[in-house]
């Protein structure tokens, strides 16, 4: 056994075997920043992906008879490692962070105390640093602490899920027990998370039961294609159960109306004299922007330029009235920047916790002992980690400040790249409005957005224009290494001339997520684009002669 406790951290604190685990760390470290290239986006080289890649690496995969030394553990990891992206100034794809240091220090003590935080007699640590955590945010958006509860869950989904859940219970207490009444039904924006699509699947209420809204021209859910279809649900014996409020869209950054969905809910619950409609506020992309809920734009302390401002003033007018919502979440893993998976779902009334909270004969070996006074049976996870810690420990180190700064350069940043792209390329067009995001689509010659927005165009014409940056998407992502754009397939629907089907948009997105994406990098991302852009067109021109002669 002397040799197998070599594998573990010491029992007493010694010297040498604290040395010897720092040591790995050091050389893991130093490794990874060896492989570091600011010119480039993946650790090392990328591996070469052919066909048959992941088949080899099932053939080669075999559980040593004997273990093998750790430092050629540590070399198999590095291995690994080699071209994985790295979130640097080149990574303008997506929600992707790179953790800041205070996080990966909470991780680190996450990792080291291995409490389960499904209990604090298992997880202490991560138990209070979840509870001050959630009193923080509740006092951050408006929630009163006293009654507001919160826990770290699998990432937006995992809230939408949850929520999803406790309205569900909400609505039919005995549904945990005689299953999910048939008539239940739910609502999001057409552009809305596929996490409800997920949820209605898991939850039983089925994907017939989710109904889809229109969005407007801002990519926020149409109020009055709302109010029709949740008119029309109930006129046909139905239950408006809830809705999904979407704080941030994917893609577009879309922010949802939260006063008036809650004014429609409130207004059909009137009405109707129906139950009290559930509101989710999915602030997963968005959430973040609440730091800005009480900022002072008229003595404007970090002194933001006037554009920003100007931006950061109408989210301030949006994310102040999210405390409106039953319950929303911060995905600190996309803008907070912190490690996956570090979500907290946060709830305004903890006395909904009550209706899918196991009951103490359910699990006699935690929880109900005469010991430890925060147990979460009320969650899915039985195992729960300690993510809470890593989310702690980046609220201490940026303060609200440090956030502001952080979030106001993803406007600014945005707001340099979508001048300088629309002065150095004419047939390009930003499809919408200001955010960390910016989407855009590209057109063979001159640009026809405004026929595409208005449904002057074919089904024909603009599948042709979402063939075409399809095809250049593929271009660019073949040097993803260099800086990797995100696309989509689904920026927003339209209308055909000649259909009555609403057609999907084919873009392309600019996402900050790097606090090393500043304005200065602004001229390298278009003229990367501008330059394959160019060599794009002439290859295709050159195809077209060919197949034409």
């Amino acid at each position: 056994m002397k040799e197998i406790q070599k594998l573990f951290p010491s029992m007493d604190g010694n010297d040498f075997q604290r040395e010897e685990l720092l040591s790995y760390f050091k050389t893991i470290l130093t490794k990874i920043d060896e492989l570091k290239d600011p010119n480039k986006l993946t650790l090392g080289e990328m591996p070469e992906y052919t066909a048959d890649y992941y088949n080899r690496v099932i053939q080669n995969a075999d559980v040593p008879v004997r273990g093998v030394a750790m430092e050629e553990v540590i070399q198999k990891l590095l291995k690994l490692v080699e071209g994985h992206r790295y979130v640097n100034r080149n990574y303008v794809a997506n929600a992707a962070p790179l953790p800041n240091i205070a996080s990966i220090i909470g991780n680190l003590v996450m990792v080291l105390v291995n409490g389960n935080n499904l209990w604090d007699v298992e997880g202490q640590a991560a138990a209070t640093a979840e509870i001050e955590v959630t009193s923080m945010l509740s006092k951050l958006i408006g929630y009163d602490e006293s009654i507001s509860a919160g826990y770290t869950t699998w990432g937006g989904q995992g809230a939408v899920f949850n929520s999803l859940r406790l309205a569900i219970a909400r609505y039919a207490p005995f549904s945990n027990q005689h299953g999910v009444p048939r008539n239940l039904y739910c609502f999001c924006s057409e552009l809305s998370h596929y996490s409800l699509y997920k949820s209605v699947e898991a939850t039983g209420i089925g994907v017939e039961n989710m109904i889809r809204v229109k969005a407007n021209a801002d990519h926020s859910m149409n109020l009055e294609d709302l109010k029709e279809k949740m008119e029309h649900v109930i006129a046909k014996g139905g239950v408006p159960l809830y809705v999904l409020a979407t704080m941030g869209t994917t893609d577009t950054f879309g922010i949802d109306d939260l006063v008036g969905i809650k004014r429609i809910a409130e207004e059909l619950e009137r009405t109707y004299g129906i139950n009290s409609i559930y509101i989710h506020a999915d602030s997963a992309m968005g959430g973040m922007y609440t730091f800005f809920n009480d900022y002072d734009f008229e003595s404007n302390p970090l002194r933001l330029e006037e554009n920003v401002l100007e931006v950061l003033k109408s989210y301030q007018q949006k994310f102040k009235h999210i405390k409106l919502a039953d319950s929303m979440v911060f995905d600190f893993h996309k803008l907070g920047q912190t490690p996956y998976t570090t979500s907290l779902f946060l709830i305004k009334n903890r006395e909904n916790l009550k209706y899918v909270d196991l009951d103490a004969a359910e699990t006699p070996y935690v929880g109900n002992r005469g010991y430890g006074s925060y147990h979460t049976g009320y969650t899915l996870e039985c195992s729960r980690m300690g993510s809470a810690l890593a989310i702690y420990a980046s609220l201490l180190a940026f303060g609200i400040e440090g956030y502001q700064e952080l979030l106001a350069n993803y406007i600014r940043v945005n707001i340099a790249f979508r001048e300088t792209l629309t002065k150095e390329i004419s047939n390009v067009v930003v499809t919408n409005e200001v955010s960390p995001i910016t989407t855009f689509r590209f057109y063979p010659e001159e640009t026809k957005w405004n026929d595409e927005w208005n449904g002057h165009l074919t089904l024909e014409d603009i599948m042709e224009i979402n063939q075409f940056n399809d095809e250049f998407a593929e271009v660019i992502g073949a040097e993803r290494d260099t800086v990797f754009f995100g696309n989509t397939k689904k920026q927003r629907l339209v209308e055909a001339a000649n259909s009555n089907k609403r057609i999907a948009v084919y873009a392309h997105k600019f996402f900050a997520i790097s606090p090393y994406t500043t304005i200065e990098e602004v001229d390298r991302y278009v003229g990367f684009l501008k330059e394959h852009l160019e060599f794009f067109l002439k290859t295709r021109r050159r195809e077209n002669i060919i197949i034409r002669s």
